[in-house]
């Protein structure tokens, strides 16, 4: 189906950026199709929940990101609620989520219109609380000096229904991860989790976090958190700094949520998604994460290298003990056709080999 509406997310800050918003531009104009600015980050006035960014930019049916990951994740927040495509312009340094070249906006535009671009689906997280969220206004100053304007709370979900024990359904769309952790620097935070509704153990950490397969290079990997291919479902729950000796990471299905419940006699504990603050809990205030029924739609001029991106956005190096084998092969695809046992499996194509 032809582009109709175009959302632009930009990160204004960089040059680069504000030039290849000027060439989305131009390209709408060319192709008749209408073209928006969302400014998620304007200072005069409070940021608006994503369903109503994508209201005002008229429901678009692509979200066009220019910038980093944390730019994508900002459009993605968006496209999510009026189930348009993401196209992530790269213009970051160590992004996973970004992949069209400044240079072939104009390619991957094209690609879209026409129907001919590859629309890569990711898995997203949601969540339930024993009450909808909030920011104590005496300490809101304090949790947002330096953030810039913040997202407002959550808003409840429809299907909330009263009493059951159930707690709210928020309006949240997590495409990395939903993160529990300290507010005060000098106290952790305690922390029961529940997987799958049993309890797998109470945590003393500085945070605790539940992230997507796309999301597990993100935070949870720096806390030492498993790799999973972004193709797959699952919640990766990772603990951060946990003053326990179980101190791994836990893959669970993704229709086994991953509850927190903070303890009676822990310290309060920030609630953010994405990386942006939502909200504060109580001791004995708990959340439920579990994987949420939108999906996130990207759009790929060709299919995703993920393990290729690993090596090089990590720096991945060889064993030195391997040295004397000179450098691998690139890929491990003959050039033939693939033999029938093997016609379901994701590889590269043979032209990848040249």
């Amino acid at each position: 189906m032809p582009v109709r509406r175009i959302g632009l997310v930009v990160h204004q800050g960089r040059e680069t950026a504000r030039d290849a918003a000027a060439a989305v531009h131009a390209w709408s104009e060319a192709h008749d199709v209408r073209c928006t600015e969302i400014d998620v980050w304007a200072k005069d006035h409070h940021r608006r929940a994503g369903r109503e960014e994508a209201e005002a930019a008229g429901n678009p049916d692509l979200v066009v990101t220019l910038g980093g990951d944390g730019t994508f994740l900002r459009g993605a927040r968006i496209a999510v609620k009026s189930g348009a495509d993401v196209l992530g312009v790269d213009l970051g340094k160590v992004g996973f989520l970004t992949e069209v070249p400044a240079c072939d906006i104009d390619e991957a535009l094209d690609a879209v219109h026409e129907g001919r671009a590859i629309v890569e689906e990711r898995m997203t997280l949601t969540m339930r609380a024993s009450r909808p969220l909030d920011i104590p206004e005496e300490m809101e100053a304090l949790l947002r000096y330096g953030r810039g304007p913040a997202l407002p709370p959550p808003q409840v979900r429809p299907e909330t229904t009263e009493g059951g024990g159930w707690g709210c359904a928020l309006d949240v769309t997590a495409l990395n991860d939903v993160v529990l952790e300290k507010l005060a620097r000098d106290r952790q935070v305690g922390v029961g989790v529940y997987l799958a509704g049993r309890l797998l153990a109470t945590y003393s950490a500085d945070a605790l976090a539940v992230a997507t397969p796309t999301g597990s290079t993100a935070y949870s990997f720096a806390a030492g958190g498993p790799v999973l291919s972004p193709h797959m479902d699952a919640l990766v729950f990772t603990p951060i700094a946990p003053h326990m000796t179980f101190n791994r990471s836990v893959i669970a299905a993704p229709d086994e949520p991953v509850g927190l419940r903070v303890l009676p006699h822990s310290g309060q504990a920030i609630v953010t998604v994405d990386g942006q603050l939502r909200g504060v809990l109580d001791p004995g205030d708990w959340i439920g994460v579990f994987r949420a029924p939108q999906r996130v739609r990207l759009v790929r001029l060709r299919p995703t290298d993920f393990y290729g991106r690993l090596r090089d956005r990590f720096r991945l190096t060889d064993a030195p003990a391997n040295a004397q084998d000179g450098p691998s092969e690139p890929f491990f695809r003959p050039d033939t056709p693939v033999p029938a046992d093997l016609a379901g499996m994701r590889l590269p194509p043979p032209d990848a080999m040249r």
